[in-house]
């Protein structure tokens, strides 16, 4: 008997299909997301369940349940604010919830420097790693295969010609932006690993959870973290391309490059790498760092999806609840949850001056458009919001009344704080905080406000564009 093959295609689309939504439906945590990813796969024959397989399923959470081991400064009970050098104050609040939050304590000692652009951060970077005795730790999203990527290629390939454990974590779709570049520094003889690499043999299709961290550890003495990837386009005295971004990175010294080694090396285990290495950078930090002193308090904080999900969403919706004076925010991508919004509003309710400073055109311009589409609900309550001119700017900061400061790798859109590996730095320091509210002003006063006659006055075609792509930011 002849099978009646279309019957036998629909059984199996409608299997897969209620299979996808039933996965979606136990495992999604974000009801939006389940609902959202359960009528794609339901209503898109084959390919809704496909998209499901490819884009919707986080295959890197269970790999790290198991790779994953805690940490000493995770496991340790939480300090008081005033147990680790911060007075009883205004902000003590937000340094009981980013040690409740994370589980990581903060750390006195420390010292911390803005980088602006290539031509401060490359500089510095690349001084750290000639002088390296130890270990040289990197892990970039872009790795740019141009003049700005070879110099550091042969600045790692020197520090390991003379004896310097050098080790080179790049994202496995993150490569995709300048082929060619892990290729170089293997035939340096460095070991370069790629994170979460889709590929087909073996099997691999999350092209979804990707490694967004930029993090550079030196000897476990000097560490650099921030947004600045590594290539030509940050270079801006003159342009070294015709798109060049700002970006913001920071070099820090004291206790928190510990924590910023740890964060370094769980990455490396989930990428195949070996950690033993890093116990020579611990004893080099811990004999190199005695006399240093600084006057930041600081915490490392590492978000993914995993044990870590949501850690620096919660905390800045803590920062933005505890904000007495003012909340300055820059980003280059702007997708908050309905949570951070209604946080935002009830801050400027209270009389909090809230700032938002973002780029006027995008290089991702869908993420632009549907952050159009939000901004009235900001607006409406008094949070100021102001579009940067050219050149494009990549930089990532957050301050609360000038003693708080929130640094590091995450934008604030649902890719960033659900489905990246992220780095965050808390930092508790009244003059670092006055400092970086001077920056954040500095690119306020050359840039344009956002006004709801601006948002009314757009066309009814450029409107819809705008709410199409808002409706399918959780996806962005």
């Amino acid at each position: 008997m002849t099978p009646n093959w279309g019957w036998v295609l629909l059984v199996v689309q409608t299997l897969l299909g209620l299979g996808a939504a039933w996965h979606a439906l136990l495992n999604k945590r974000d009801s939006r997301s389940a609902l959202g990813w359960m009528v794609v796969a339901l209503g898109l024959p084959i390919a809704g369940p496909v998209a499901y397989l490819l884009f919707g399923i986080n295959r890197v959470r269970a790999r790290a349940r198991r790779s994953s081991r805690p940490s000493p400064a995770a496991s340790a009970h939480p300090r008081s604010p005033d147990d680790a050098g911060l007075p009883v104050s205004e902000l003590s609040d937000l340094a009981r919830a980013g040690a409740v939050i994370s589980g990581m304590p903060l750390r006195p000692g420390n010292r911390i420097a803005a980088l602006h652009n290539g031509e401060q951060a490359y500089p510095a970077m690349l001084e750290a790693i000639a002088a390296a005795a130890v270990g040289v730790d990197l892990s970039t999203y872009i790795f740019e295969n141009n003049a700005t990527g070879h110099r550091f290629v042969d600045a790692l390939v020197a520090a390991q010609q003379r004896g310097v454990r050098v080790r080179v974590l790049l994202d496995g779709m993150g490569e995709w932006y300048s082929p060619g570049i892990r290729r170089r520094l293997r035939r340096g003889g460095l070991d370069a690993r790629s994170f979460n690499a889709p590929r087909l043999l073996p099997l691999n299709l999350a092209v979804n959870l990707r490694n967004h961290r930029k993090l550079l550890v030196v000897d476990g003495v000097v560490a650099f973290a921030g947004g600045i990837n590594i290539g030509d386009r940050h270079l801006l005295a003159p342009p070294r391309t015709r798109h060049p971004v700002a970006d913001l990175h920071f070099q820090l010294r004291g206790p928190a490059v510990a924590d910023l080694q740890r964060v370094f090396t769980d990455t490396w285990r989930q990428a195949g790498g070996e950690p033993s290495a890093a116990a020579d950078a611990k004893a080099m930090w811990a004999d190199a760092s005695a006399g240093l002193a600084g006057p930041s308090l600081c915490r490392v904080i590492a978000d993914g999806p995993d044990e870590t999900l949501d850690q620096l969403a919660l905390v800045l919706q803590s920062a933005v609840s505890a904000a007495r004076r003012s909340v300055r925010i820059m980003t280059p991508y702007f997708l908050p949850s309905r949570e951070l919004i209604a946080g935002l509003q009830s801050a400027a309710l209270r009389g909090v001056a809230v700032t938002i400073l973002l780029p006027a055109r995008s290089n991702l311009p869908y993420v632009h458009w549907a952050t159009r589409n939000l901004l009235w609900e900001l607006l409406h309550r008094e949070v100021r919001v102001f579009y940067q001119p050219a050149p494009f700017n990549h930089g990532k900061l957050l301050v609360v009344d000038e003693g708080y400061v929130l640094v590091g790798s995450a934008n604030i859109d649902p890719r960033s704080l659900r489905l990246n590996y992220e780095l965050g730095v808390e930092v508790f320091d009244p003059a670092f905080g006055a400092e970086m509210s001077g920056v954040f002003d500095a690119l306020v006063a050359r840039s344009r406000p956002v006004t709801d006659a601006e948002l009314a006055g757009r066309a009814l075609a450029v409107r819809t564009r705008d709410a199409l792509c808002w409706l399918f930011s959780p996806y962005l």
